[in-house]
């Protein structure tokens, strides 16, 4: 099993920058994906980005290309991701996620989500 918890949502303007993190506990972190995800008010959930153990990255749609970074550090167990250049479109509870499933919306285990809200 394997716990995460997010930290870094909050209220910004358009344009500002957040970093959000990941924090995984009990089974080795190193050995998964992690993944990031979002849910905005009436929409279906929407891949962002993941990044496997060694680095490898696959961003989501376009709109966040350029503008949203993941990494990790494995040795804190923990995931990031730094969000540029926010826009109110960007408004989403945000969601990390550990061992994907085979879509890039299914993960094994979620986090609790973080709120993003980004005013114009």
């Amino acid at each position: 099993q394997v716990q995460l918890v997010e930290v870094g949502g909050g209220l910004v303007q358009a344009g500002d920058s957040l970093r959000l993190s990941c924090t995984a506990s009990g089974r080795t972190f190193n050995n998964y994906p992690m993944g990031w995800l979002r849910r905005a008010p009436g929409k279906e959930r929407e891949f962002v980005a993941s990044i496997t153990w060694i680095g490898d990255t696959v961003y989501g749609a376009d709109s966040m290309k350029g503008r949203f970074a993941i990494s990790r550090d494995n040795a804190k167990n923990t995931a990031y991701l730094q969000m540029n250049n926010l826009k109110p479109e960007d408004t989403a509870v945000y969601y990390c996620a550990a061992e994907p499933l085979g879509t890039p919306t299914a993960w094994r285990f979620w986090g609790q989500g973080t709120q993003v809200t980004v005013s114009s």
